[in-house]
């Protein structure tokens, strides 16, 4: 699958009935002409899988799902995961309730701090096997704000210069569970985290494990260095693949719908919420597919 070649809806394959519509030519596709409501067909799950490769982002309109239609949907993609900090749907553990920044509820004194640490990032990537992606529900939509981006990362990765693409190819960098949510917890907690998620080591540049393609693999919210170089030398080139994710020629911005739903492959791209919609109220809730080891 060639993931660099410009998108269009001319030669897209077929998708078993399915309408995928792209969103713009780096990524992100709607798909329409089913109901998630219902149990689908594993053809139709394969078209969605296809089109998930193809498109690193795919989005549904106006699906009122139940939460057990989420889990259902979630578990098509593989096992599903819990999350260490961020809470869970009442009764149903594999559903996150996310509220503002790491799934804080908003509130006034704590609004500077939140922005602040909203940050793009790939999901859970202090995990050994960081998931394979999520599936995003709009729960309570502000009338203004809390639109969605997301940045290609195999974009990225193919307009680095062909000499730091070769430096990078053998280097790995260090990601912390703590950096991002040590902030928000007490010291038993941020403990407790620790013994459970030690430091973890991936490779700055990872595989796709279903496409092949060469992807970035640092993020702001995780990444604490990158190894095997002098320190200001590391702390340098970091900070500049991270700044190449802020560019807007790598991203698409979702605009939330009613009932919208969302389906990132997270080991293809990075994502941000705007926070822009206080003293409004955002919430959505989240399935999250697990993955496997970067390599």
């Amino acid at each position: 699958m060639n993931a660099h070649a410009p998108i269009s809806a001319a030669d897209a394959p077929d998708y078993a009935g399915l309408t995928v519509t792209p969103v713009s030519t780096v990524l992100g596709a709607e798909i329409s002409g089913l109901d998630l409501r219902q149990p689908l067909t594993n053809e139709v799950v394969a078209a969605i899988r296809a089109a998930l490769l193809r498109h690193k982002v795919v989005f549904f309109r106006d699906q009122d799902i139940s939460h057990e239609d989420h889990v259902r949907f979630g578990k098509y993609f593989g096992d599903l995961e819990g999350h260490p900090v961020t809470s869970h749907v009442p009764g149903f553990p594999e559903i996150l309730h996310i509220e503002a920044a790491d799934g804080m509820k908003l509130r006034e004194e704590i609004v500077p701090l939140v922005r602040v640490a909203n940050k793009w990032h790939t999901d859970v990537t202090f995990r050994a096997a960081p998931s394979m992606g999520g599936v995003l529900r709009m729960r309570d939509m502000p009338p203004l704000g809390g639109d969605t981006l997301f940045a290609d990362t195999a974009a990225i990765y193919r307009d680095l210069p062909q000499a730091l693409k070769d430096k990078l190819a053998s280097l790995t960098a260090e990601h912390d569970i703590i950096q991002s949510y040590g902030y928000r917890v007490d010291q038993a907690k941020r403990d407790e985290l620790r013994a459970a998620y030690p430091l973890m080591v991936h490779p700055v540049i990872r595989t796709h494990p279903e496409t092949g393609d060469k992807h970035l693999f640092v993020n702001k919210v995780f990444t604490t260095r990158i190894l095997g170089l002098p320190e200001d030398e590391a702390k340098t080139l970091l900070a500049d693949l991270l700044d190449r994710v802020k560019t807007p020629e790598y991203q698409v911005r979702f605009r939330w719908t009613p009932n919208a739903i969302v389906f990132w492959d997270n080991r293809a791209t990075q994502h941000y919420a705007t926070l822009d919609y206080w003293p409004l109220e955002r919430i959505v809730e989240r399935v999250t597919i697990m993955g496997d080891a970067p390599y």
